[in-house]
């Protein structure tokens, strides 16, 4: 069962989790089980069951993001995106849960690398997408990919590491 969300009202029946910081555009619809805190998520999009999409990070108009998908601060998705199931993005090129000196790693003691994904552009299931990278406008990434770097706009990439199978 889904949910049309107008705004940001949390429908505890469908145990969404939805902070008061998001942004949420016209005819969204959100299943159940999803975690969104300080996020924008444009007109006519669908969010499936079992999403996390942090703060910072943006969904374009018309976008279907599938269950099970994490996606994290500093990810950008254009117009018009599918992401498939189990998608996970990443934004740190060098993850730590301790500083040197063994304490606690906070806010400050690491950056955020920006992901930009193009209109259009569809995700296969389980892909991962690393961080600091650009998914061009109408690329096909292959199910079960790793991208590890640019994809170019219209080109078909599968494989770990993700591999040029098609250019545009």
């Amino acid at each position: 069962m889904s949910h049309v969300l107008r705004d940001a009202a949390v429908d505890r029946e469908n145990f969404c989790r939805i902070a008061d910081d998001v942004k949420l555009g016209q005819g969204v619809r959100i299943f159940s089980f999803v975690n969104l805190y300080g996020c924008e998520i444009g007109d006519e999009s669908t969010i499936g069951a079992f999403v996390e999409i942090q703060r910072g990070a943006r969904i374009g108009r018309r976008c279907k993001v599938s269950s099970h998908t994490f996606i994290c601060e500093g990810v950008d998705i254009d117009d018009e995106v599918f992401v498939g199931h189990g998608v996970m993005f990443t934004n740190d090129k060098r993850p730590r849960a301790t500083n040197v000196d063994g304490s606690l790693q906070g806010k400050s003691d690491w950056s955020c690398e920006p992901t930009r994904v193009g209109r259009g552009a569809s995700i296969g299931s389980g892909a991962v997408i690393l961080c600091g990278l650009s998914i061009g406008a109408g690329a096909l990434i292959g199910a079960g990919a790793v991208v590890t770097k640019d994809v170019e706009a219209g080109a078909v990439v599968a494989g770990v590491p993700a591999r040029l199978l098609l250019r545009a």
